[in-house]
Parts: structure tokens; sequence; C-alpha cells
């Protein structure tokens, strides 16, 4: 048998970073499908199918329940246990969608997929976390976000020119089949990465004696602790009002811009061009994560986004101006996003024995308020004046986003895991090898 290689430094960040291509590449695979996938099996829908779709995806309720299940795994059994099965899982998810023949079967693989999804994410933000260089942390979790942006890009880009040659529904099952190749061939080389030693060390110690070691002690012993009940609170609060708006911007603006008059080629072109600007900003973050203030570096991403939809819901509805407006400057935007910042602050925020549990509890909060969403989102879009009541809503859920964030800015930049646990909890509750 050949041996497996180790994967460490970069190398081990793109490897842990791909959860989040196909988190995003799903999300947008769906987008790009619904009209497709409803002119077959549900036609006449109100909007009421299509949002229970999406809502039980890897945008919302599927990815939800994964990551309550998965990051106490992750805790209790190691960083790498996760990785050795969930790309199966989403493989198997991607294999039932690119064979659907009915509406059930399309449920059910849009919620193994988000299953999976949900559990892998959390997990990647917290390897990477505990092996990368404490002067250069922000920018390897900056990883994920570009492979989250990649994804889109890439997705946006197949589907427009499948479409372009006129494969409708065969289209989007490719798109599906892609993102299962990739989850294999990501799954494969995983298999050189190495067990975080910042859990083996945290699991030497609770196994000395006086440290919980069952996924409900350790779940009991984050909810006793103030600071883990606040460090919760804020990023639940950052995360999931911007994710309400990021989630509806990736898994509905093919339909936003179809309801301004745009054909489904060209919308999927415009939501290309709005990623293609959210990889500048992504580079851009991780350039500059680890040198200028995080409570700035975060002002400015979150005043982008909100800038961005209210060109999207107050500029005109038959300009390319307002189209091309707002995909410049929310691309932009989701470069220091919450998104970026959370997936930076939430594995600092947290001992290590409960550090992926704590974040796969805010990251089920968060995608649970996108399905709930999801749900009335498409159906008040065909109201008259949809496009407007939905903006106004998801510009007030950025701009409380952007005032927890700014103001309750937590000062860990430049810190090893161990100082940031010594200040936040008075001792180091975990060991840490970073």
């Amino acid at each position: 048998m050949a041996r497996t290689r180790h994967l460490t430094g970069w190398k081990a960040t793109i490897a842990v970073s791909m959860s989040n291509y196909i988190d995003s590449g799903s999300i947008i695979a769906i987008a790009t499908s619904l009209g497709f996938w409803g002119a077959a099996y549900f036609p006449g829908d109100d909007g009421t199918i299509a949002g229970l779709l999406a809502a039980f995806s890897s945008n919302a309720f599927g990815a939800a329940i994964g990551a309550l299940i998965g990051g106490p795994l992750c805790d209790k059994f190691g960083r790498k246990f996760i990785y050795t099965y969930d790309l199966l899982v989403y493989a198997v998810g991607g294999l039932v969608v690119v064979f659907a023949s009915g509406v059930a079967a399309l449920f059910v693989g849009f919620v193994i997929i988000g299953l999976a999804v949900g559990a892998s994410v959390p997990a990647g933000w917290t390897y990477i976390a505990e092996f990368a260089p404490t002067e250069k942390r922000g920018r390897h979790i900056g990883m994920t976000q570009l492979a989250w942006s990649v994804g889109p890009f890439i997705g946006f880009g197949f589907a427009a020119a499948l479409q372009a040659f006129g494969l409708g529904l065969l289209g989007s099952r490719i798109v599906f089949l892609h993102l299962v190749v990739i989850a294999l061939v990501t799954w494969w080389i995983r298999r050189g990465l190495d067990e975080s030693e910042a859990w083996k060390a945290s699991k030497r110690e609770d196994s000395a004696g006086n440290l919980p070691i069952s996924t409900w002690q350790s779940m009991k012993a984050l909810f006793t602790k103030k600071v883990n009940i606040t460090a919760l609170l804020f990023l639940a609060g950052i995360y999931t009002f911007w994710n309400q708006a990021a989630s509806q911007n990736g898994i509905f603006l093919p339909t936003i811009l179809t309801s301004m008059g745009y054909e489904t080629v060209q919308a999927d072109l415009f939501s290309m061009l709005s990623w293609a600007f959210v990889i500048v900003g992504t580079i851009v973050f991780m350039l500059f994560v680890d040198r200028w203030s995080y409570r700035w570096f975060f002002f400015l991403g979150g005043a982008l986004a909100v800038l961005s939809w209210v060109i999207l819901v107050f500029g005109s509805s038959t300009s390319a101006g307002t189209a091309f407006g707002y995909a410049i400057v929310w691309g932009l935007a989701c470069g220091p996003s919450a998104q970026a910042f959370y997936a930076v602050w939430s594995p600092e925020l947290f001992a290590t024995r409960y550090r992926a549990g704590a974040q796969g509890i805010v990251f089920f909060v968060v995608r649970c308020a996108s399905g709930a969403i999801s749900l009335i989102f498409p159906v008040i879009l065909l109201w008259p004046n949809g496009l407007l009541v939905n903006g106004l809503i998801l510009i007030g859920f950025l701009t409380l986003s952007l005032l927890i964030g700014t103001i309750w800015a937590p000062r860990t930049q430049g810190k090893t895991l161990d100082q940031i646990e010594v200040e936040r909890y008075g001792e180091v509750v975990s060991t840490s090898s970073d």
C-alpha cells in the first residue's frame, strides 16, 4: 500500500478550505437550477416548494443540523474524524440530486448535502486556527473565504456556459456532478492531514482526570461560563444578521435579476461578476487582516454591504448600472465581511475542548435563520413591491451586524490561542500548541 503524504502549511489549509468551496458551490448549484427543477417537477409553484427546497439545503436548515451534530463530534473524536466521512456523505447527496427524478429525491439530496456541509465548515475553521502561525492566522483562515468565493464564481460561470448551449436541466445536473467529483478528490487528498496537535493536547489533559470528556459535559461547561455566552451572542449577532442578506444573494440573486427583466444567462453572468469581486475583496482581506485593525476593517466591509443593497433596492430596475453597481460593491464587501471575521474570531474566542462545538451552535442559529427567511423570501419577491420589502428588511439586518461587530470587536489580533485563553478565562483552560 502506498504511504499517504502528510499535508502541512498552506497545502493543509487549501485541503481543509475546500469544504467552503463545496458549501458555496452547492448553494449556487441550487440557485441556478431551481427554475429548471421547477419547470420539470413543480410547474406553477407560487414559491412555496422552491422556498422549502432552499430552506432545507446547504443554505439553511440542512447545514444548521449538520453543524449542530458535527461540531460536538469534532471536539470529541477529533478534527480529522469529520474529514474522514463528511465529503463521502456529501458525494452521496450530490449523486442523489444528479439522478433525481422528482421533488422527493431532490429534497433528500439537498438535505444530505446540507448535513455534510454543516458538519465540515466549523471543523475547517477550527483546524486551521489551531495549526496556523499566530502572525498569519487570519490569512490562513481567509483561505476558507477565498475558497467560498471561488465556488460561486466557477458555479455561475459553469451554469451560464451550459445554459448558453441550451442544456437546461441536464446542465444543472452536470453542475452538481462536478461538485461530487471535487468532493471525492478532496476527500482523497485529505487523507494526508494530521490530527490537530491542540486537540490531542487537550484530550491528554482531559484524560488526566479533572476535566469534562463527554460531549454533554463539554457543552455544559461551555454554557456555565459567562465569557462563552457573551461570545456566542456576539458571534451569532454579527453572522446571523449579515448572513440573511448573503444567503438570499447567493441562492436567490438569479431570481431577483430575472424579476428585473434579465435573461437567465445574463443573470448568471452578473452573479459571476459579483463573485469575481468577492474574490478580489477576499484577497485584500487575506493581505491585511493580520495587519489592520479588526474593528475598522470590519466596519469597512459592513458599510459596503449596506451600500450595495441600497443600490439594488433604490436604483433603477431597468438600468444595467444598478446590477453592475450592486455586483461590484457587494462583492468587495464580502472580503472583510461578517463571515470572514466570524471565521477568524470564532475559533479564537473558545477553549479547545468545545471550540468546534461552539461554532456548530452559532452556525446552527445562523443557518436556521436563513432557512426561515428562505421560506418567505421567494413568496414576498412575487409581490408588486416584493424586492423593496425584502431589501429594506435585509438592509436593516446588515446595519445591525455592522453596529454589533464594530462596537464589540474582540482584541485578539496577533495573540496566540493560549494568550487569548488566559485573557478571557483567567487561565489556560485547555492546552494549545499555537
